[in-house]
């Protein structure tokens, strides 16, 4: 568990326990399934009372999501240990193919699902709501060893991208004549990563279009090490990462027009920080959410997700957004029957 997760806990706890003590006075707040036994803890004190659940809850996909569903499951791990809620990161795309077989409960995402993985998850029957959980500023990141690209425009980060740049653009100077001429290395996210998709559209202009002799990789911490240990190298993830390693490394401004905007939590929420600003979702199934173990977690990775955001270092949902998530979670419930 990470520190800033540890401090989350006591945010989270207590939301949990003015949540069960809402549900022992009669409120709504009970998992579908559930009965009323779990909300026994508020009466007699025990931390260890709600652990009347058990099982597990499956999450793959998205390695930017995956941290915030991470601290979500550690942190109902202190309330529910017998439920075990692994988080994997095989990238957008391979969380919904898992997702669509009904190989996984929940699939997280940096992008939203596509027309072809909704068909595949009809094909099986797997019905499910996408739900916004947070707020993502895609970081485009250098070394601290670089100096010159402290703001980069999108038509630069085009330049370095796009199909065909291939054997052109190889050293910085390719990108302005004012740049040194010191090879360029880029790093960069899978194929199979929702990130990677949504860069591409942003930056090129068409969703998977790019240059193929960058250094790919579906973990983001292998392109903070590729990064930083290259004086040229620039690479791209979200804002997570950066926050992570911002020791190491340099977040680049971006000028998309208006003139160059750091990525930040207020950039992010207000739109400023364009166009690498993005909502992050998960996608629970909603037969998953007849079970108990499922629509607890699902229940508390939403009713605390502002704190959960915040302390993992993501840019939270404002109130609106954390009103239609909630109104969101309902309905899934609905389509379970």
């Amino acid at each position: 568990m990470t520190s800033g997760q540890r401090r989350l806990l006591g945010v989270a706890t207590a939301a949990l326990v003015v949540s069960l003590s809402a549900a022992a006075c009669g409120g709504n707040a009970k998992p579908s399934g559930e009965s009323t036994s779990a909300a026994a803890p508020a009466e007699s004190g025990s931390a260890a009372a709600p652990a009347a659940l058990s099982g597990e809850v499956k999450v793959d996909g998205s390695s930017t999501v995956a941290p915030l569903t991470q601290a979500a499951s550690e942190l109902f791990g202190e309330e529910q240990p017998q439920v075990k809620v692994p988080v994997g990161t095989s990238g957008t795309g391979g969380g919904f193919e898992k997702f669509c077989a009904g190989e996984t409960d929940i699939s997280d995402a940096s992008r939203a699902i596509k027309d072809e993985e909704k068909a595949a998850c009809e094909a099986k029957g797997i019905k499910f709501t996408e739900l916004t959980v947070a707020t993502d500023a895609l970081t485009v990141v250098v070394p601290k060893e670089n100096t010159w690209a402290t703001c980069l425009t999108t038509d630069q980060l085009k330049k370095m991208w796009e199909p065909g740049a291939e054997g052109k653009v190889n050293s910085w100077k390719d990108i302005d004549a004012k740049f040194p001429d010191e090879p360029l290395k880029l790093y960069g996210p899978g194929t199979d990563s929702g990130t990677f998709d949504y860069f591409t559209d942003a930056i090129n202009g068409e969703e998977g279009a790019s240059r193929k002799d960058y250094s790919p990789s579906e973990n983001d911490n292998d392109i903070v090490n590729g990064v930083k240990g290259a004086k040229g190298g620039l690479g791209y993830f979200g804002f997570t990462y950066f926050e992570e390693n911002a020791d190491t490394l340099t977040a680049v401004q971006v000028d998309s027009g208006k003139g160059c905007v750091a990525p930040s939590v207020e950039t992010a929420q207000n739109g400023t920080y364009a166009p690498l600003s993005r909502p992050l979702f998960i996608y629970p199934s909603a037969a998953a959410t007849k079970r108990p173990e499922v629509a607890a977690f699902l229940d508390f990775y939403v009713g605390n997700i502002g704190a959960i955001a915040k302390d993992a270092k993501f840019v939270p949902l404002n109130a609106e957004q954390e009103a239609k998530l909630k109104s969101d979670l309902q309905a899934l419930k609905g389509l379970a029957g």
